[in-house]
């Protein structure tokens, strides 16, 4: 998969750049490129690099049979609300670009758990489930801090053992969103 990603990735460029050569074009088009690539970054469409704050979210190693009396196999595993959750949290908080796993999110991207697994973009992970964000740490942080989605979650990693780890990690790089940029299918909610 992630060899498809880089032949789209060198085609698409391979059209921008023939594209520009076959058609000079005018001072409008000229104008609209410069918009475009303004907004380039807050789409995802381009790199960005900067300051990152790194969550991590796993499972816990408990088994079934070393569960308190009030607890389930569910109440031990990431769901897609924990993800969710921090991805929510860390918008509000002010993250420019985000990172889950190895894949640039944007707008459409869609955080979807089947079981105890995470599908996003076509690609299956198992946890643990990173979220990388790019923007001022302290101000994530807070907004992690501030989540009580997030609150709920950490109950449960002091009483069952579930993985939450927050770090910041320093000036990164993220790659441009290398999947489409349409939407293929929609429905109107009931």
């Amino acid at each position: 998969m992630a060899d498809r990603v880089g032949e789209v990735a060198a085609v698409r460029a391979d059209v921008d750049r023939l594209t520009a050569a076959a058609a000079p074009g005018s001072e409008r088009i000229a104008k609209l490129s410069r918009a475009a690539d303004a907004l380039a970054a807050g789409a995802g469409t381009a790199a960005v690099e900067g300051d990152t704050l790194t969550v991590a979210l796993d499972d816990s190693p408990l088994t079934s049979d070393q569960l308190p009396e009030w607890a389930t196999v569910d109440d031990i595993v990431v769901h897609q609300q924990d993800v969710q959750a921090v991805v929510n949290a860390l918008w509000r908080g002010g993250a420019e670009a985000m990172m889950l796993m190895d894949q640039r999110v944007i707008s459409t991207s869609a955080v979807r758990c089947v079981g105890n697994t995470l599908i996003l973009q076509g690609r299956v992970y198992s946890p643990p489930f990173v979220i990388s964000v790019i923007g001022d740490p302290a101000a994530l942080e807070a907004a992690l801090d501030a989540d009580p989605t997030i609150d709920r979650y950490r109950e449960y990693v002091s009483a069952l053992g579930l993985g939450y780890a927050v770090e910041r990690t320093g000036i990164k790089t993220f790659p441009a969103f290398a999947g489409t940029l349409s939407l293929t299918s929609a429905r109107v909610a009931d």
